[in-house]
């Protein structure tokens, strides 16, 4: 099974597996994570999970860099095993 890193805001790392059709968002959710708000359940309109590079969502973040994401918006497949991830401080 695929593997993610989760690294908390406070700098805590974490390693999940993640089941097939998951996306970033879900797997992080899924494993107790509950820092990563992720409100609007996955529909790209809260910006409470950091993921999809939309500058009409994210660019309301104080913490935005280049490599910011909607984690909703990433499917996780295989390819994306090992991936490290933090999430971003709350707004």
């Amino acid at each position: 099974m695929p593997r993610l890193f989760v690294t908390t805001r406070e700098g805590e790392t974490s390693e999940v597996d993640v089941g097939e059709g998951l996306t970033v968002m879900e797997a992080i959710r899924d494993n107790g994570f509950d820092e990563l708000l992720a409100l609007c359940g996955g529909c790209c309109s809260c910006a409470t999970c950091h993921v999809m590079v939309e500058d009409d969502l994210l660019e309301s973040s104080d913490h935005r860099a280049v490599n910011s994401r909607l984690s909703c918006q990433l499917p996780f497949t295989a390819d994306l095993d090992g991936l490290r991830v933090t999430i971003a401080p709350e707004d």
